[in-house]
């Protein structure tokens, strides 16, 4: 990319975390009257919006009992199923087992596995695999090909004749009627695009993956019910169904972004392509199980969330969407990127003025619907349980682990706004374990 398009992204950067500074300095400095019956009001209005988007997830389960009717065999369309993988030696063999026992015609499923420059022992094993399935399609790349994972899949759709794609991760897990009953939730809505509700395999293995089980189902609630309200979700990277067409009607994988789910799902929107959500069945993965492979995960999603914005800020605030979906869009933006900002230059501005925050009952009230929202997704009924018992404490615990956030994406603004954009797939390990 040129000079101009990274000072452009700085500058973006730098504005925003600029913006964020004077909202908390301004109230700091001026004593200005009736200020915090403004932060209530606030307040107000995201409990009350938020609980809403809850609610709406209260009537999917009698949804769902009329949807995922079996799909005929001769009605189900050519799938190509895309998986890009770098050194995944231990997943990538259970990984393409599991999908030629799926429950689908063979004469219409392909699979496509991008050996993406790996250095370990995953091209061995995918030729041995080639040799077993004559369905497998086996693609490499070189190590500096470029792109990351967006370039992996754009690379592989070259090849594909399908009219729908399924994407998927090294170590994603499918139940063996998943692909039937995705494909009738899909004709059912007559959506473009369908995202798989994520489940965790791991979540035992200790308290971080648990609590990511947790957020996992928490997201889900909030994506079921910001699209129920106001036609807005997002794709989720693994176990996302895109029709092939709408895929290159939106210019296919972003290259120059480090999350590609998130990225597409903005440019979906604004081409008027729904993304439909789909709660049972999952699609499970691994959880990263420590606190470094977390931050890492943490920061790449915070960096590709935060660049969507500004890649494509200017078109959300025309009227290629409707004014619900700029609502909606501007509440989520605010809570998720702005507030962990504006509350930590909050905390530090009290200290300095020896006052009290201010912002804090936004803060509460942003931890409190998260709350809701972790206590009601991991007690709703789900093929794989969120958790082996959910308990308040549970939920309490969870919630503090969301606080990483308010450290995460302050770093992650202050690093946009300073260093040149830099595309890294950083991997995630994957033990298959």
């Amino acid at each position: 990319m040129s000079k101009g398009f990274y000072k452009n992204r700085r500058l973006k950067s730098f504005i925003f975390l600029s913006a964020c500074f004077l909202v908390t300095f301004i109230p700091h400095a001026y004593n200005i009257e009736n200020f915090f019956y403004l932060i209530l009001t606030l307040s107000f209005v995201i409990v009350f919006y938020g609980l809403i988007i809850i609610s709406r997830n209260f009537k999917r389960n009698n949804i769902s009992n009329t949807l995922n009717k079996r799909i005929n065999d001769k009605d189900l369309p050519v799938l190509d199923i895309l998986v890009a993988a770098r050194d995944e030696e231990n997943v990538i063999a259970r990984l393409v087992e599991r999908l030629f026992n799926l429950d689908y015609p063979i004469n219409k499923l392909n699979i496509y596995i991008i050996d993406d420059g790996s250095s370990d022992k995953t091209p061995l094993i995918l030729d041995r695999l080639s040799r077993q399935y004559a369905k497998l399609k086996v693609l490499s790349r070189s190590p500096n090909a470029g792109g990351g994972k967006s370039g992996a899949l754009n690379y592989a759709l070259k090849f594909t004749h399908g009219e729908w794609l399924l994407v998927l991760d090294a170590d994603a897990e499918l139940k063996q009627d998943s692909l039937i009953r995705l494909f009738s939730f899909a004709e059912e809505g007559n959506w473009s695009a369908v995202q798989l509700r994520k489940s965790v395999t791991n979540v035992s293995k200790n308290f971080l993956t648990s609590c990511q089980s947790m957020e996992m189902a928490m997201d889900a609630i909030f994506q079921y019910g910001r699209l129920s309200f106001a036609g807005v979700s997002e794709l989720r990277g693994n176990g996302q169904l895109i029709k092939k067409a709408t895929l290159l009607a939106c210019g296919s994988f972003n290259e120059d972004t480090v999350t590609d789910d998130l990225d597409l799902s903005l440019r979906l929107l604004l081409s008027k392509a729904k993304i439909g959500i789909l709660w049972d069945p999952p699609v499970m993965e691994e959880a990263v199980e420590n606190l470094n492979a977390l931050l890492a995960q943490r920061q790449r999603w915070a960096e590709g969330g935060l660049q969507r914005f500004f890649d494509y800020g200017d078109q959300l605030v025309t009227n290629k969407i409707d004014s619900l979906q700029k609502f909606d869009l501007s509440y989520f933006f605010i809570l998720q990127y702005g507030l962990p900002i504006i509350s930590i230059f909050d905390l530090v501005l009290s200290v300095a003025f020896l006052d009290a925050p201010i912002y804090w009952p936004i803060s509460f009230t942003a931890f409190m619907l998260s709350g809701i929202a972790f206590w009601y997704g991991s007690s709703c009924k789900s093929e794989v349980p969120v958790l082996q018992r959910t308990n308040f404490l549970m939920v309490i615990v969870s919630v503090f682990y969301l606080s990483h956030w308010f450290l995460v994406i302050p770093w992650v603004a202050i690093k946009m706004s300073i260093l040149p954009k830099k595309i890294l797939w950083r991997k995630t390990l994957h033990t298959g374990v």
